[in-house]
């Protein structure tokens, strides 16, 4: 890997107030456990105080590798908890939990444009900030606050997928590889300057959960082998070509409808973008009511002269556990699936239970 030099960083104003506190949109948790004290990452990165921003799994090893590596984790930013399951249940985020574990202070505002929030931030008198998939913009009054500015680990090779599901919308696409960004974090989103990035095959049955796994292994593999260089002033950014970029929006309810009048292939990389969650459905019966979730699933194609001649969403055969539909040009074979308002079943166990289906019967009835 080649890198560019070091640019000019901006240098920001720090706060001279040491004590950590709490506007009433937020609260700051710690295990009690102590922190250590500033000192040299691995004798050969100048002692930092980073403040960690992510929220999800992808988000961890980045974070365990900068703590195991020595640096100086003052505060790790990260969403409120969340309910989670039909109950409901209050669920901390993954970041907060590992944070937490390993004795590390942990900020949960919901905003960042609070002014006490900001202040709260200042305090801590970070060196830099990173971040990864926090979940919302940084504010300039936050991104200025460290003298080495944010950085953020972005899961696509920037300027392509800009946004909030880089890796479901590469999957969607059809995309054979993706890979990592460490970029220079400005106000518009995922616009800043290249630092490093790092390219990462997508195998032919990747899922977003597999992928994510992947990805987030490689941006901490590339956070710890580039910051050191980066922070010493050996590499230099470089601008992003605004004419090849393109955003990933975040998906939506609409997104997560399987399309049996397709070809099989775009209805594979749908299935597979939507694991492990929230997951596909197809809507069966008449009244078009009935939405049933699909845990594992694989849609292939067949020849044409060996195509059934069955309308997409008929059932072809079922068999120990799984069941086969029609798709435009080829099968569409479940094997895992969720019923609303049931539990997850095999395929099978689900058909046998509606007494009218059989092989024959048309159970999806809706072209998109």
């Amino acid at each position: 890997m080649t890198y560019p030099d070091l640019p000019n960083l901006p240098s920001a104003a720090l706060s001279a107030s040491s004590n950590i506190h709490a506007g009433s949109s937020s609260h700051i948790a710690s295990s009690g456990q102590a922190t250590s004290s500033s000192y040299t990452a691995s004798g050969r990165t100048p002692a930092l105080r980073i403040l960690f921003m992510g929220t999800p799994a992808y988000a961890l090893p980045a974070l365990a590798r900068l703590y195991e590596g020595g640096y100086h984790l003052a505060l790790i930013v990260t969403q409120p908890d969340k309910p989670v399951g039909r109950k409901g249940t209050l669920t901390p985020p993954p970041v907060k939990a590992w944070a937490l574990e390993h004795g590390l202070s942990v900020f949960q505002p919901k905003t960042l444009r609070n002014p006490d929030v900001q202040e709260t931030l200042r305090a801590v008198k970070p060196d830099l900030i990173i971040t990864a998939a926090y979940g919302k913009l940084l504010p300039d009054d936050v991104l200025n606050i460290p003298r080495y500015g944010a950085l953020n680990l972005h899961a696509s090779l920037l300027p392509l997928y800009r946004g909030a599901a880089p890796i479901q919308r590469a999957i969607l696409d059809g995309r054979t590889e993706t890979g990592v960004t460490l970029m220079e974090m400005v106000r518009e989103l995922d616009a800043g300057p290249i630092i490093a990035q790092r390219t990462v095959p997508i195998a032919a049955k990747e899922t977003t959960g597999s992928l994510t796994e992947k990805l987030a292994e490689v941006a901490a593999d590339l956070l710890i082998e580039v910051l050191p260089e980066y922070v010493s002033g050996r590499i230099r950014s470089v601008s992003q070509n605004e004419t090849r970029a393109t955003y990933a929006e975040k998906l939506t309810r609409a997104d997560e409808a399987i399309d049996l009048f397709v070809e099989s292939v775009r209805i594979d990389r749908r299935i597979r973008a939507l694991l492990p969650a929230p997951g596909g459905y197809i809507t069966v019966g008449p009244a078009e009511t009935d939405k049933v979730k699909i845990w594992a699933g694989e849609a292939v194609s067949i020849p044409p002269d060996e195509q059934s001649a069955a309308r997409p969403g008929t059932i072809l055969a079922i068999e120990k556990e799984r069941v086969a539909l029609a798709t435009q040009d080829g099968v569409l074979w479940l094997s895992e699936v969720q019923p609303a308002g049931k539990k997850r079943m095999t395929a099978a166990d689900w058909v046998r239970g509606r007494s009218s289906w059989k092989v024959g019967t048309v159970i999806v009835q809706k072209d998109f």
